[in-house]
């Protein structure tokens, strides 16, 4: 039997259209926000739009020319290239019931029909409908389900503000006698929901222009709050469940030795998804619509591909803007076939324990404030979470939480963020008191597959001795046999590259001026002490990578970022710890929290002793 060709064509072809009139609708509703903002600005322009909106002519669809309707399309360009579905809806209502008031318009009043310009108008708008229905399958990411009610939330109530805000402002500046306060509130009520001309019908009512201009600024935003509030991305859930949390056990306990960074999947304010195959897994949060993974992903490296998979599917049918802080070169290479862009954030440090040596001349000032603070009398214990009591835990997360440096709780990619947890106890304590027994700084490690560590937590007594953090790392490494470990990963020195290549003879110009712009901000964010700090180790650099699909993405993923390791809080962010682990009976709750300003792979363990307040985090 022959087949039918047509009918198989058709569909094909039909599948190469969608993302072409998907693109022409984002760049029909970008042009319409240009034209909008060069009305607002230029009064010859602004004059002709007026005239075909209130004569016989029709202007296309979104070009008012005001800021207002600029703001409005450029918002949702934005919203139809992230592929929102809600977004899609919206225009196609609003743009199926503009062509049916043209068509009724065009098919009723002869006189309309006389004009070109209305019928020019007329096909620009049915492009942009006909664009929408044939792209309408590549409109498929979803929003959170009470968007609705947060939008009609937002309109009621910021509405009600806007009237009231606006009822005030005429009762205080109205020039003219007679008026009500019913009539007052009718005035700005008109103003806020439809942008009336000022004046109409009111004769009671006159008022500075400042005064309307105000009330259409508040109407302006509250209408974009509402249009935020309808079009958000799903937040995602935060917590590992107990059955996520043990199926990633199990994947470090066959594949941790691969990152350093991998214990710190377990954090409970991340969320993870599988590989079909179970072998692998990428751990990450939802923070501000953009899906920040850590590290590389858990698991088994064939099995890779599989979770990065499911991981961008997710972020594309919801929205959600992909990156990936502190991937290794092999992670970052893999993410990188995935369609990722790869930035260089920093270097780890990294010591292996058979190679350190407090021997040679580079080591002396290292030597030097070892030996200094051991005679002193600091002495250094160390050993696993497992081995340590209930009452004595108990009083080292009483201590840490009395030196953490401010309440703001700081990690995510490089952070646990508990401390003592039951479940935590092959993590390795180091104790340091002083001459007198007195308890003087803590640093805690979480495991490194089987033979090493990754520094979490660092927290010292801010009057003890200069360099006791530097001595305690030292000792640690001296008593590598006692835990059974061969290397050890400190901390995370940002642009470690700029520093150490902009300081040799040969350096261009512009990594000159990119290391002198470092060394500025690290007046206050201490970017070059951290890696002069770890430098003095002698340790191995191993480079760890940003990941992220297009470069306008940074600012949001900087400001995710940011938030997710505790340096921006915005209000309505839900705490991230908000079980935090002790070594109670019940294992849950009254402990310490996790890493604080010091947490983290931590802070700098150098002999200046300065309060250690940098962390690991790839954040200045």
């Amino acid at each position: 039997m022959g087949r039918d060709v047509s009918s198989e064509t058709a569909p094909n072809r039909l599948a190469v259209w969608r993302p072409r009139a998907a693109v022409f609708a984002v760049w029909y509703l970008r042009v319409a926000a240009v034209l909008n903002f060069l009305g607002a600005v230029s009064a010859p322009f602004h004059s002709q739009v007026t005239r075909h909106n209130t004569g016989d002519f029709f202007t296309p669809y979104m070009i008012t020319a005001g800021f207002t309707s600029g703001a409005l399309a450029l918002f949702l360009a934005m919203m139809m290239r992230r592929r929102k579905r809600a977004a899609w809806i919206f225009n196609v209502i609003v743009v199926g019931l503009y062509v049916f008031l043209m068509a009724l318009l065009l098919a009723l009043y002869p006189e309309v029909r006389e004009h070109w310009f209305n019928w020019t108008s007329a096909t620009v708008t049915l492009l942009m409908f006909a664009a929408l229905l044939v792209g309408r399958r590549e409109f498929h990411a979803k929003g959170d389900r009470s968007n609705p009610r947060l939008a009609l939330a937002a309109l009621v109530g910021g509405g009600a503000v806007g009237v009231l805000v606006g009822t005030l402002l005429v009762t205080l500046t109205n020039e003219a006698d007679g008026s009500f306060l019913r009539h007052r509130i009718q005035y700005a009520a008109m103003r806020v929901y439809t942008l009336a001309p000022s004046g109409t019908g009111y004769r009671n009512i006159v008022i500075p222009h400042w005064v309307d201009i105000a009330i259409n600024a508040m109407s302006a935003l509250i209408f974009l709050l509402v249009l935020y509030a309808l079009f958000r991305s799903p937040k995602g859930k935060e917590y590992l469940c107990p059955d996520d949390e043990k199926r990633l056990r199990e994947l470090l306990d066959r594949h941790g030795e691969r990152d350093s960074l991998g214990y710190f999947a377990l954090r409970r304010d991340k969320s993870v998804l599988f590989s079909p195959s179970g072998k692998a897994a990428v751990a990450y949060r939802v923070v501000g619509g953009v899906s920040l993974a850590s590290g590389d992903p858990i698991g088994d490296v064939e099995a890779w591909p599989g979770a990065i998979d499911r991981w961008l599917d997710q972020a594309r049918e919801h929205a959600w803007v992909p990156a990936v802080m502190g991937a290794s070169e092999e992670g970052g290479t893999v993410y990188s076939r995935h369609g990722l862009n790869a930035l260089e954030l920093g270097d780890e440090a990294i010591v292996e324990v058979d190679e350190f040596t407090l021997e040679g001349r580079a080591m002396r000032g290292v030597r030097q404030a070892h030996k200094k603070v051991g005679r002193a009398g600091y002495t250094v214990r160390v050993r696993r979470h497992a081995d340590i009591p209930d009452d004595e835990m108990q009083t080292l997360l009483e201590r840490a939480d009395t030196w953490r440096d401010g309440q703001t709780e700081r990690g995510f990619s490089m952070a646990l963020g508990r401390l003592g947890d039951p479940d935590d106890g092959q993590c390795v304590m180091l104790e340091c008191h002083d001459g007198q027994g007195e308890l003087r700084a803590l640093l805690s490690f979480v495991p490194w597959g089987r033979d090493g560590l990754s520094l979490d937590l660092m927290r010292r007594d801010r009057d003890s001795d200069n360099g006791l953090l530097e001595f305690m790392v030292i000792e640690l490494l001296g008593q590598a046999d006692t835990v059974g470990i061969k290397r050890v990963s400190l901390n995370f020195a940002m642009f470690r590259a700029v520093f150490e290549r902009g300081s040799k003879l040969g350096a261009g110009p512009v990594l000159r001026l990119w290391r002198s712009v470092l060394m500025f901000l690290s007046r206050w964010w201490q970017i070059e002490s951290l890696y002069r700090a770890n430098a003095k180790y002698r340790p191995i650099w191993e480079p760890r990578y940003l990941l992220f699909a297009r470069s306008s993405d940074l600012p949001r993923i900087g400001l995710a970022s940011a938030r997710a390791e505790g340096f921006i809080t915005a209000p309505s962010l839900p705490s991230l710890f908000k079980r935090r682990h002790s070594r109670a009976l019940d294992g849950e709750g009254g402990g310490s929290g996790g890493s604080g300003d010091e947490g983290a792979h931590g802070s700098t363990p150098s002999s200046e002793g300065t309060a250690a307040t940098d962390t690991k985090q790839p954040i200045g």
